[in-house]
């Protein structure tokens, strides 16, 4: 048996579609088989909601009268790139200024959603057509042309986990690492998380409709850093960090519930995103893969006292416990993402569908199956 995008969005507009979280998939999966599965269940949500350093914002101001071509520009203090033609910028999440640290890119992307008004101030060298050299003004989501979140690298497939084997406490984008591996972090839904349920991207790529912030958004493009390289478990699941979305939409339509400025202690800005991903049973294999438990989901532990070596593997039910064994010791985990958070996602993804609001869009373009990363080197 196999279905089409077309038969699946026909039973969404009728009403009849049945739609499933991925949780509520893999506990159906004890007792039914993928081809039981497939019979019972039209699409499946997934979620995640976590920090997403890569991600930020493009927009428009508009012109002044007479013109600047903004080749400096700052937005409540904090530096953004003036390397967009004369009145666009883009705002990177992690952009701040270093008299403020803990006020950056993401807050200015969470203060616009939230509907705040913002200091603009920009600087030209002045042309022929751009006259003006100064301009500070005042700007909000009402006043501006486009507001488009446009993030080149989130929800990563699997990521490591995070542990600390040196002497002192590292403080890191995966939180704060206590030294001699008294705690681990990492920093994933499981087996709610969208690229483990589709783990080839047999459903998702270019076009793919998704849940972004509380909006609908789109799949842009394979994010940036994305490696089919890494080797998979049994179960045929990257062990580590592998592949991940660009994603884009509407600022306007978003909302901070599933969009948070964050700050992590001698780290930095960071944000976080909330990312729901609808995976259409088509055949068997995809009942299949959406069947995935945490105990079967293994990722890397990665030494960040060591120059970032990997020296073990996890499963994801062990590092949920709150607790995993290894080298002879009992070490406590903590999760950066929110599980509760995603499950919120993909249960508010679940409703949209069922209540006709999100129709799937099969890919106009699929992902990439042979990339690797590649690594700077010094000269």
């Amino acid at each position: 048996m196999r279905k089409t995008y077309e038969e699946i969005n026909e039973k969404i507009r009728r009403g009849q579609a049945v739609v499933m979280t991925a949780e509520e998939v893999s506990e159906m999966a004890k007792t039914m088989s993928p081809k039981e599965i497939l019979d019972k269940v039209d699409v499946v949500t997934t979620a995640t909601f976590g920090a997403m350093c890569s991600s930020g914002a493009i927009l428009n101001f508009g012109h002044a009268v007479p013109g600047i071509r903004m080749e400096k520009i700052k937005v409540n203090g904090v530096p953004v790139s003036g390397g967009l033609a004369a009145v666009d910028t883009y705002v990177g999440a992690t952009d701040c200024d270093e008299r403020n640290p803990k006020y950056g890119g993401a807050h200015i992307i969470q203060d616009l959603i939230d509907g705040k008004t913002l200091e603009l101030e920009a600087w030209g060298k002045g042309t022929d057509c751009y006259p003006r050299t100064h301009i500070k003004t005042e700007i909000s989501l009402e006043t501006i042309n486009e507001a488009v979140l446009f993030n080149p690298r989130n929800s990563y497939q699997n990521y490591n986990v995070a542990v600390n084997t040196s002497d002192k406490t590292l403080h890191t984008y995966m939180g704060t690492l206590l030294p001699k591996m008294k705690n681990a972090s990492y920093s994933s839904a499981g087996e709610l998380s969208p690229l483990i349920n589709d783990p080839e991207c047999r459903t998702i790529g270019l076009g793919t409709r998704i849940f972004l912030c509380g909006a609908q958004g789109y799949v842009a493009w394979n994010g940036t850093q994305f490696n089919t390289s890494k080797p998979v478990n049994k179960y045929e699941i990257p062990v580590g960090n592998a592949r991940t979305l660009a994603m884009i939409g509407e600022m306007r339509e978003m909302t901070s519930r599933f969009l948070r400025a964050a700050y992590f202690e001698k780290y930095g800005v960071t944000i976080y995103i909330g990312v729901g991903v609808p995976i259409p049973l088509l055949d068997e294999d995809l009942a299949h893969r959406v069947s995935i438990r945490n105990s079967e989901i293994e990722t890397s532990i990665e030494d960040y006292g060591n120059g970032g070596e990997l020296i073990g593997t996890t499963d994801y039910a062990s590092l949920r416990s709150g607790e995993i064994e290894f080298q002879g010791k009992k070490i406590h985990t903590a999760p950066l993402s929110s599980l509760a958070k995603a499950r919120e996602i993909a249960d508010m993804l679940k409703t949209w569908i069922k209540d006709g609001q999100f129709e799937l869009t099969a890919p106009v373009r699929p992902m990439p199956t042979d990339t690797a990363m590649k690594t700077l080197k010094e000269l």
